[in-house]
């Protein structure tokens, strides 16, 4: 192939330098990274060579090298996740080993390593980033001696291979375990959704989600349905992600023993915003034994409401008709308020305006990767462009399940770079072109994977390390989680929950039952939760020893489990956590090992970071004057949207709230009061 032709070995021309999608192919990604690789050595070698140190030849080159990888990369590993095929994986195979090798190459330099340690930073930021680069060099082992080094390279490069393994096999099982249903099977569906999953054979298929519950299991009539379909959810990954999941546990146990650290655990959360594994776990040990109390008694007022036996299949179906009929809160009904075009143009795009004074603009000129995807262009208030966000909405098999935010470019001032973001969901898409009418949750999903795009969209700092989203998973999650909370905003939901076919604004009614079904199956919803973040940090606090002793049969791992929810008091009959080892991407293949405790770590800082918004207005945020609003999005802007990892977090935070974070405002959300 003639590199000179290869769009991804240089700038893209268009705006923002969005990549031109349409011009580059699967033959183009191999020469370009290969080329990324040997440029970025020789710009390595081009820093080395300087004959005297100093921060601009050396800090500042270092963050500006790497493009033309940086480029190849972000293409393929975010193409790989919505468009999956055996050729694209086969090439993130292939490179993600390689790509490991590199960096340890990199951050195991002695050469590098001293003549950072030898500059001296001109600012704050620079300070900031000269700490975490030499934290970078003594986590990759840069202390080891020459065996040590070997070693860990070899395990980076074991686990790189495992990770792209076990994401593979995750996404054909689901692929595969897709459920076949007749008609009748999908009593309890409108027919506009049944008509969504039927097949060119004349049956029926419904592709699995990443979580243990599907969401089709409250809709589902019949308990047979329901049964089918969590069953399927719950034997992806099967015996070869049971065994891959264990061997990358065995790793990360060396791996951090080498560093000095008695488990993974503690060398994740060491450049967390939690400190130390002590703290994720006291978090988790706090709250399990009250949310396995309420689910509990959640689960028994569903059991004395059902005319049949409710199990795990069954407890969303039975969730929905007591809210229904205590709460007089009708979830298909509520659907026909949430259009996703209103959603999305009058509830999302509207509260980020009235906040942070960003306009959102539908670019028909521009196109993404996907034809169901859209480009929209992000813009100050006085017309200066941001960047640009690509959405990507719909379900489809080549697309691993759930819903993300990611980047193709990154803000920086130093090298120019304006940041293009991507979200993406999983939903159905109509068959008959109709707008997706969509649920509550999704709704929620709508705001948080926005949030996180703000987090990216809105980032203002000179250093590409620092920029947006690259900050510790148990800070990332706290914008987009503050995000969510304007879903249900008294002014906002309104302005886009109206009647897909009338446009009649949502009742009062539904309003209040919304409000009031709030609490009622939070038990359900944390204790699913913490299950996950308790089997993640139950396998990531093992040492090198305890996980010699263990096996990769499902009973074993089953037994694993069981033993690890019990520990925390967390075992409730007929709930399984929200991801089991088998198909657990998020830490097995998706960079969060150690860290899914983040979400509710994020939520505590959300609960109370929210309850600020809301002690500057009435009501709600929205109901105070339009300037008043402003002021408080800007504050929230400069303090956390616009920083990035360039401030200390929990400084930004009390300059934000006043104080440190106080976990009173997550109990009460949760209905969690005596849980500490």
């Amino acid at each position: 192939m003639n590199l000179m032709t290869n769009p991804l070995l240089s700038p893209s021309p268009l705006e923002y330098h969005l990549l031109p999608f349409a011009t580059i192919t699967d033959e183009h990604v191999m020469p370009a990274f290969e080329e990324g690789l040997a440029a970025h050595d020789k710009e390595i070698e081009a820093i080395l060579a300087e004959d005297t140190p100093t921060w601009e030849n050396t800090v500042e080159a270092f963050e500006r090298s790497g493009a033309i990888l940086d480029r190849a990369c972000n293409y393929i590993y975010n193409i790989v996740g919505t468009d999956s095929t055996d050729k694209r994986e086969a090439i993130v195979a292939e490179i993600g080993p390689a790509l490991s090798a590199h960096e340890n190459a990199i951050y195991q330099n002695q050469a590098l390593y001293e003549r950072i340690q030898a500059v001296t930073p001109p600012e704050d930021e620079g300070e900031r980033l000269k700490t975490e680069l030499l934290r970078r060099f003594t986590r990759a082992g840069i202390e080891l001696d020459q065996a040590g080094k070997a070693r860990l390279a070899e395990i980076d490069w074991e686990l790189a291979q495992l990770d792209d393994r076990f994401s593979k096999t995750l996404n054909a099982t689901t692929r595969d375990l897709a459920v076949e249903f007749t008609r009748e099977e999908l009593e309890g569906l409108s027919d506009t959704q049944v008509d969504s999953y039927r097949t060119e054979e004349g049956t029926y298929r419904i592709p699995l989600e990443l979580p243990t519950v599907q969401s089709l299991q409250r809709e589902l009539a019949r308990h047979s349905s329901r049964e089918k379909l969590y069953a399927a959810s719950q034997q992806r990954g099967g015996e070869d992600n049971l065994v891959t999941a264990l061997t990358m546990v065995k790793l990360r146990a060396e791996r951090a023993h080498m560093l000095g650290y008695k488990t993974h655990a503690d060398y994740v959360i060491e450049v967390e915003t939690a400190d130390d594994a002590a703290a994720a776990r006291k978090l988790l040990a706090d709250l399990a034994p009250s949310a396995s109390a309420n689910a509990a008694g959640e689960y028994k007022l569903l059991v004395d409401t059902a005319d049949e036996p409710v199990t795990g299949a069954d407890w969303p179906y039975w969730e929905s008709k007591v809210k229904m009929r205590d709460y007089a809160l009708d979830e298909a009904e509520l659907k026909q308020y949430f259009p996703l075009d209103r959603v999305l143009r009058d509830g999302v795009f509207y509260a980020a305006n009235r906040l942070y004074g960003i306009t959102v603009t539908h670019r028909d000129d521009l196109h993404g990767n996907n034809p169901d995807t859209d480009v929209w262009e992000v813009k100050e208030e006085d017309g200066t462009g941001i960047g640009l966000i690509i959405t990507d909405y719909f379900a489809r098999p080549e697309k691993r399940g759930g819903a993300w935010m990611s980047s193709f470019n990154d803000q920086a001032r130093l090298t120019g770079e304006k940041p293009v973001v991507v979200n993406v969901l999983s939903i159905t898409k109509p068959s008959d072109g109709s707008m997706p009418l969509l649920t509550l949750d999704e709704v929620t999903t709508l705001f948080h994977e926005f949030g996180h795009a703000l987090h990216g969209l809105l980032s203002d700092v000179k250093y590409p390390s620092f920029s947006g989203t690259n900050v510790p998973r148990d800070w990332v999650e706290f914008p987009s989680q503050i995000n969510e909370n304007w879903a249900l905003d008294p002014a906002v939901l309104p302005h886009y929950a109206r009647h897909v076919e009338t446009g009649e604004v949502i009742p009062d009614r539904l309003v209040r039952a919304i409000a009031d079904a709030r609490l009622f199956g939070q038990g359900f919803a944390t204790a699913e939760y913490l299950g996950a973040a308790i089997i993640d940090l139950a396998w990531h606090s093992l040492t090198p020893a305890e996980v010699e002793s263990l096996s990769a049969t499902p009973q074993a791992v089953e037994e694993f489990e069981h033993a690890a929810l019990g520990s925390y008091g967390l075992s409730v009959d007929n709930l399984a956590p929200r991801y089991r080892t088998g198909y657990f991407q998020h830490i097995f293949a998706g960079g969060y090992s150690a860290g899914y405790y983040s979400y509710l770590w994020a939520e505590a800082l959300d609960a109370d970071g929210f309850s600020w918004f809301t002690d500057t207005g009435a009501a709600g945020l929205f109901d105070a004057s339009p300037e008043t609003v402003r002021q408080a999005g800007q504050k929230f802007r400069d303090l956390i949207l616009s920083r990035g990892a360039s401030k200390d977090y929990t400084a930004q935070f009390r300059a934000l709230r006043g104080r440190d974070k106080d976990v009173t405002p997550l109990l009460k959300r949760r209905g969690l009061m005596g849980a500490v």
